[in-house]
């Protein structure tokens, strides 16, 4: 059996990119093993995949330089890789590749396009092209130690009943969600005809999703009130989910769940589409040349305005449901 051992510690919604891939390279290579190291609180993400053992840390645990470097020693130690896979290329992965290095282990890190980023966001560049996926530049982690990989880039539904629709209007940072005024407003035309579930966490997004469940009839809040197993199981149930472009949007892509997706500063072009997601889902203002502006949706507009979500119509997501 061939061991990796890969690591990427965050984000939420870039662990998650990471399953559909490591279960089609695993199929496609049943000899290899991965240990993946990432945060405790994703251990749920990874628990149907055969030949994944989970390595879950807190970074508490391993603070600094010199705390990376005994992580890397005891991961070493514990599992002894034939080869190591950095799936993130940031401070903490490139100490943990050099120590690597230096043991003689072969590494090999993601490609993530920076340059082509920077040039896609750049609101004077109006020659705006699709960029390489983010799950084929996990999988040519794989292909460049020599492993064949084919992506399938198709759902696999857990069920075939389905009923509900999911919602998660929340994301990180403004640029990527839709006004909240928006949002509720497309809730109370859905929860006519549909269940609607209401998914998110932290404590003002739990009071916002309670308050509109008082509101709206045939609304249901499940934020903060699930496990992550437990969120990956009812969003699996869902016929459709609703979200920004966000953790919930790969959620719905691990469990085989259409979603809908809504992009105002960011862009499918930069490659962080679901897994199996269709681009007819996608909502979005396709005539501002200006997006898109961000590749993570943490600037401030340019403009000013926030056209990219303020000229968002409701009825456009309707539609797509």
């Amino acid at each position: 059996m061939t061991r990796i051992l890969a690591y990427r510690f965050s984000a939420f919604g870039d662990v998650a990119m990471t399953v559909p891939v490591f279960r089609e390279f695993l199929e496609q290579n049943p000899e290899v093993e991965i240990v993946m190291v990432s945060r405790n609180n994703f251990r749920s993400l990874f628990t149907d995949i055969p030949n994944v053992i989970f390595h879950g840390i807190d970074f508490d645990d391993y603070k600094g330089f010199l705390g990376i470097r005994r992580l890397g020693t005891e991961l070493l130690k514990f599992y002894k890789p034939d080869y190591v896979a950095d799936l993130h290329d940031v401070i903490r992965s490139k100490i943990l590749d050099k120590l690597y290095v230096r043991k003689g282990l072969k590494v090999f890190k993601i490609h993530k396009g920076k340059e082509e980023k920077e040039n896609l966001t750049n609101v004077w560049n109006l020659d705006k092209v699709q960029l390489k996926k983010t799950v084929e530049r996990y999988a040519d982690v794989f292909r460049d130690m020599g492993f064949k990989v084919e992506l399938s880039h198709q759902l696999r539904p857990k069920f075939n009943q389905k009923s509900g629709i999911g919602f998660a209007p929340f994301a990180q940072h403004k640029g990527k969600m839709l006004p909240l005024e928006k949002s509720f407003e497309l809730v109370k035309i859905l929860a006519e005809k549909h269940t609607v579930y209401f998914f998110g966490g932290g404590e003002k997004e739990t009071e916002t999703l309670e308050n509109w469940e008082s509101q709206i009839p045939n609304t249901k809040s499940l934020a903060g009130k699930l496990s992550l197993s437990e969120e990956l199981n009812k969003i699996s149930q869902l016929e459709v989910m609703i979200s920004m472009d966000s953790a919930n949007m790969h959620l719905a892509s691990v469990v085989g769940t259409r979603c809908v997706s809504v992009w105002g500063a960011t862009h499918p072009f930069a490659g962080f589409l679901g897994f199996g997601q269709s681009e007819n889902d996608v909502v979005q203002i396709n005539d501002l040349t200006c997006r898109p502006c961000s590749v993570f949706g943490d600037k401030e507009c340019y403009r000013g305005d926030w056209a990219c979500l303020e000229e968002i119509n409701v009825q456009k997501i309707i539609e797509k449901i």
